[in-house]
């Protein structure tokens, strides 16, 4: 990511913060805005989870309409948002579509889509808040092809994102603890 979105994230982070000390709503459509143009990605592209208070789950923030639709167990084997969470580890698959994976997410229609198109390509990152993992952040590339997916991901952009996890974590932070986003049933609106 060009450093000047790197450099906005954060501002945008710190103005968050203050924000939210005084009151206001935390929002994250700004984060996902700046992350899918650097990408060249749909905003329904980018998905961040959070830990739930237990520990125990993943629970979709971003996109909002998946916030309803479910959530992962920590322990699930066949999801890479878990596998990243438990290693603490960043990681590239650009042939998401062939390796076993929960599909159920990818079939809840998002934005245009009539029905979701299948992830092709995917890099996920911990958000680390403290020396603790606070969440997950993923950038995919859907289609009905590889092909047509666009270009593969590359390890530079995959060290951009961990970037970007750590400019955001304060923010996730924030929407866990003082919004009690992780303990919530029910969707939230994050404008």
């Amino acid at each position: 990511m060009a450093t000047e979105y790197i450099s906005d994230l954060k501002k945008w982070v710190a103005e968050l913060v203050r924000k939210r000390e005084a009151g206001g709503e935390i929002g994250l459509n700004r984060a996902v805005d700046l992350i899918s143009k650097h990408y060249a990605i749909h905003h329904h592209e980018v998905a961040v989870f959070v830990l739930s208070e237990d520990g125990r789950f993943l629970r979709f923030v971003v996109p909002e309409k998946l916030q309803a639709v479910g959530q992962i167990p920590l322990t699930s084997t066949n999801s890479l948002a878990a596998r990243t969470a438990r290693d603490k580890r960043s990681e590239i698959i650009n042939h998401f579509s062939v390796v076993p994976h929960a599909s159920v997410f990818e079939a809840v229609p998002l934005e245009e889509e009539q029905r979701g198109d299948p992830i092709q390509k995917i890099m996920s990152a911990p958000m680390m808040f403290e020396k603790k993992v606070i969440g997950v952040i993923q950038i995919s590339r859907k289609a009905k092809s590889a092909a047509e997916a666009g270009p593969d991901f590359t390890h530079a952009e995959l060290r951009e994102l961990k970037l970007i996890a750590d400019a955001v974590a304060p923010c996730i932070s924030l929407c866990i603890h003082q919004v009690g986003l992780a303990k919530r049933q029910t969707p939230v609106t994050l404008a």
